[in-house]
């Protein structure tokens, strides 16, 4: 046996002994994840949603000593890959199409949401990184912003129950706004275009957007997936601004310097961007992808679910849901602003 050989082995070696580290916990969240798809097809309520509150049912298993390091892998690591796999579903084409003039309301949109969130935070007594993390939240694109901004946030004693709690109120919000918008844009009197980049501006989870739009019409459904794709593509930005701001700003971190400028993942998402636009991987590997992307972030909710305790997620108070149902109301204000001025 050569030396160089000897020096592979204990690569090899490790890398099985991580694997077999990681699979309980990881297959326990996979799992999960499966039973949450599962139901939600079955019974038509959000992925995000059944995947929390089936991780909380499994919360015993948090610190078990073969559990833990596979939950913490899949809350953490497969949840940046599956971030960074939503950037297959956007071309740069798709995000000028609606116009300059709408893609630069829409970003005014999600800093002027984001900015509230901050702000509302500071009158409530709650953290900064909490505003930052509802508002990015309700801004962007629900639970997979929530997922993405709370990796590069600083971490505290609460950072888990904070995400923990957005998920949930941004999923039940963008729930409930699924049913009623369409109606609200039928009122209004709306034309397909219109209600579609209406219920794609405002509405936060991906899902629930599709779902309201093609409630309405064809066309109005591929206006409303448009715009709401522009807005998980201003995810790279608002994470990037998101960290020069706390690097900045040490005294809200506990004097904390080691926030990534850029991750990875978001750097990942970027790569992917590229690659969709310029079309260079076939739709059926894009799709398979995509496909995998949502997988990643459902289990990484699900461990999620399981890291938080029922307990723990009750003492967060009013305060959060006030903060969230402001933000809601802002960004639907300021699409409806957009709409009615720039037509």
């Amino acid at each position: 046996m050569t030396s160089t050989t000897k020096q592979r082995l204990p690569n090899w070696q490790t890398i099985s002994q991580s694997c077999r580290s990681l699979a309980p916990g990881l297959l326990l969240s996979v799992t999960v994840a499966a039973a949450a798809t599962f139901l939600s097809a079955h019974y038509g309520a959000p992925q995000m949603l059944f995947a929390l509150l089936l991780g909380i049912a499994f919360h015993f298993l948090a610190n078990d000593s073969k559990c833990q390091p596979g939950i913490e892998f899949a809350s953490k690591k497969v949840l940046r890959f599956g971030v960074a796999l939503l950037g297959l579903r956007i071309t740069m084409e798709e995000m000028t199409s609606l116009g300059w003039e709408m893609l630069v309301w829409v970003a005014c949109g999600i800093a002027l949401t984001i900015t509230i969130g901050m702000l509302v935070a500071k009158i409530l007594g709650r953290r900064v990184q909490f505003g930052v993390l509802t508002g990015g939240s309700v801004a962007i694109c629900g639970a997979s912003a929530a997922l993405a901004i709370s990796a590069v946030l600083p971490k505290h004693q609460y950072s888990e129950r904070n995400t923990l709690f957005t998920v949930i109120a941004v999923t039940a919000f963008s729930t409930i706004a699924m049913v009623i918008y369409p109606i609200f844009v039928n009122i209004l009197g709306f034309d397909d275009r219109l209600a579609g980049i209406f219920i794609g501006g405002t509405i936060h989870d991906v899902a629930q957007v599709v779902g309201a739009g093609y409630s309405i019409s064809p066309q109005a459904g591929e206006f409303a997936t448009i715009t709401k794709l522009l807005r998980v593509a201003l995810l790279v930005p608002v994470i990037l601004v998101i960290s020069l701001y706390f690097r900045s700003h040490p005294e809200q971190t506990g004097g904390k310097s080691d926030i990534p400028l850029l991750p990875f993942f978001v750097i990942g998402f970027c790569i992917c961007v590229a690659i969709n636009s310029a079309h260079i991987l076939p739709e059926t590997v894009t799709s398979t992808l995509s496909g995998l992307s949502s997988w990643c972030l459902v289990a990484a909710v699900a461990a999620l679910g399981i890291k938080t305790s029922v307990k723990k997620l009750f003492t967060i108070g009013y305060e959060p849901i006030l903060m969230v149902v402001i933000e809601t109301a802002a960004i639907a204000t300021w699409v409806l602003i957009g709409i009615y001025w720039l037509g």
